[in-house]
């Protein structure tokens, strides 16, 4: 569930890039929509607490990981014979 208090058009946010800065370190975050949809999230780092940084890099390398294996699977494979 996204708050509705963290949406911003992706129009918005290029006509009025502070704003959106002054939005996301309100709530934390802002939700920058385009065509109804989610695309970008900003993050206020200094909300997020000191160790965001670093769980946001193991997240993400979890991520980028678990993606490499599912579409590299039978490269994988092969490679283990």
């Amino acid at each position: 569930m996204i708050s509705t208090n963290k949406i911003v058009s992706i129009t918005e946010a290029n006509q009025n890039f502070s704003k959106v800065a002054n939005h996301a370190t309100k709530f934390g975050d802002a939700v920058i929509f385009k065509r109804n949809k989610p695309v970008f999230i900003l993050l206020d780092i200094q909300t997020m607490g000191p160790n965001f940084i670093k769980e946001y890099e193991k997240l993400k390398f979890k991520y980028l990981s678990e993606n490499l294996l599912k579409e590299y699977a039978d490269a994988y494979k092969e490679l283990a014979k």
